[in-house]
């Protein structure tokens, strides 16, 4: 039998650069996360809107 271990928030807010992309991991309430790939001009578009959104 595999263990199984509890689902909790996973951690903490993450980004890496694997390959030639750019990979975030958000935490999401009740457990899991977000995985999401952007190229760089991805990232800098990101970056961009949410410096405009912060204000």
């Amino acid at each position: 039998m595999a263990a199984m271990k509890p689902r909790t928030g996973d951690g903490p807010l993450e980004v890496v650069k694997e390959g030639r992309g750019i990979v975030i991991r958000v935490p999401l309430e009740g457990g899991g996360r977000l995985v999401v790939e952007l190229s760089p001009a991805e990232a800098t578009a990101l970056r961009d809107a949410l410096s405009a959104a912060l204000g």
